[in-house]
């Protein structure tokens, strides 16, 4: 069995090589070539958190994955992840475990990669400016895929707690130098998202985090953090205003995410309203943007396949490359 730590993901696997790696699991899921139960979510009241565990399964990959991941927002208050978990590789052709991962940077780097897809997929060619709002345990793949995908000149950043922004901004104008996009502190939420080409989220808020007035037409917007019917970081008037909606999963979504269930209670929005998911447009059965002007959302809640091809894909680099522990 191969032990891949954080450090040995980073060694052999880049944030646009799982890019690509999400890409693939949006199509397979499409093409209904992964088998990806909705996972089973476990409340803990107590501490204010989740217990999350996600089994995938792709056949003609002879392959398939558990991730266990538990969602604790207030680890943030302690230096702790706010989403610690471990990936189990399967080889499927004889059920041995062949691999764990560090979860929590395979889950960083996949849900990061899923708004680059989205980005990557949907975004107007050209963009100049960004905006996330969060800096959280996921904040900082999320900014990684927007520049890796986009030729950005600037990206804004806010968040409610300012010396957590701070440096924040400070460690990813230094980890994301390659780039040359300026990362900047903003004032505000309006600050951040007011002239953005591409907007990301990710808290995990109960109420809207941005207005969606202040959108600006032709801008993307991937909404990460809400992933239980409570949460709402997304304000429903962007619902309102975007010409497309896309999601990972619309099952996924419609099972969890407050973002979607809350407005279409509301009956600000209807199902008539979702154009479908992402892995739809990248077989070509479903359409992508078409115009420059239009106000496009994706909202994801991640699913199992993500996991198991990020896995999958550094695994056999790690394993090409001599990089990782052997666990006899």
């Amino acid at each position: 069995m191969l032990l891949l730590s954080k450090k040995d993901i980073k060694e052999v696997f880049s944030m646009k090589e799982a890019v690509e790696a999400d890409k693939e699991a949006f199509r397979l899921f499409s093409e209904g070539k992964s088998e990806v139960p909705l996972r089973t979510n476990i409340q803990v009241p107590k501490h204010d958190g989740s217990l999350l565990f996600m089994p995938s399964f792709v056949e003609e990959l002879d392959a398939a994955c558990l991730k266990v991941v538990n969602v604790f927002p207030k680890n943030i208050e302690q230096g702790l992840p706010t989403t610690p978990a471990q990936v189990l590789l399967i080889d499927a052709s004889n059920g041995l475990v062949v691999s764990v991962l560090d979860g929590t940077y395979v889950t960083q780097l996949r849900t990061g990669a899923a708004s680059g897809a989205a980005f990557d997929v949907l975004a107007k060619k050209d963009c100049k400016k960004g905006a996330l709002i969060g800096t959280g345990g996921q904040a900082a793949t999320q900014l990684e895929a927007m520049v890796a995908v986009r030729d950005l000149d600037e990206v804004k950043v806010f968040d409610l707690n300012a010396e957590r922004l701070g440096a924040f901004v400070d460690q990813m104008n230094e980890e994301l130098a390659k780039f040359g996009t300026r990362i900047v502190a903003a004032s505000s939420s309006d600050d951040a998202v007011e002239d953005a080409d591409l907007l990301v989220c990710v808290t995990p808020s109960s109420r809207p985090v941005f207005d969606g007035r202040k959108v600006k037409a032709g801008a993307t917007v991937s909404c990460v953090g809400s992933y239980q019917p409570h949460m709402q970081e997304m304000d429903p008037e962007i619902l309102v205003r975007a010409s497309k909606i896309y999601f990972d999963s619309v099952d996924a979504v419609l099972s969890e995410a407050g973002d979607i269930l809350i407005p279409l209670e509301s009956g600000q929005i209807t199902r008539d309203d979702f154009t479908g998911d992402l892995g739809d447009v990248l077989l070509g059965k479903v359409q992508g943007r078409e115009n420059d002007e239009e106000i496009i959302v994706f909202k994801t809640v991640g699913i199992g396949t993500q996991d198991l091809m990020a896995a999958k894909r550094i695994y056999d680099k790690a394993k090409q490359a001599g990089v990782g522990t052997i666990w006899e």
